[in-house]
């Protein structure tokens, strides 16, 4: 699995949790300062991408852009 076929899934779970439009969401786009994320928003929207990508994300993972995120998820996905 890519980065360009992760993106879009996670940018519609993240617009969809946080009430934004999918193209607010990019990769460089911080959870916290960009979307104004708070700590229950982060912790649905890892719930959703652990869901959709069948993927285990710890909390103490440094993620904090959705660059981040793709990237997390893109590296587990392939191994």
């Amino acid at each position: 699995m890519t980065n360009e076929e992760v993106l879009p899934k996670v940018q519609n779970i993240i617009a969809d949790q946080l009430d934004k439009k999918p193209e607010e969401v990019q990769l460089t786009t911080n959870f916290k300062n960009d979307l104004d994320a708070d700590s229950l928003d982060i912790f649905e929207i890892i719930n959703e991408i652990e869901d959709e990508f069948d993927v285990k994300i710890d909390t103490d993972e440094s993620i904090e852009t959705v660059a981040d995120l793709v990237n997390f998820i893109t590296e587990k996905a392939e191994a």
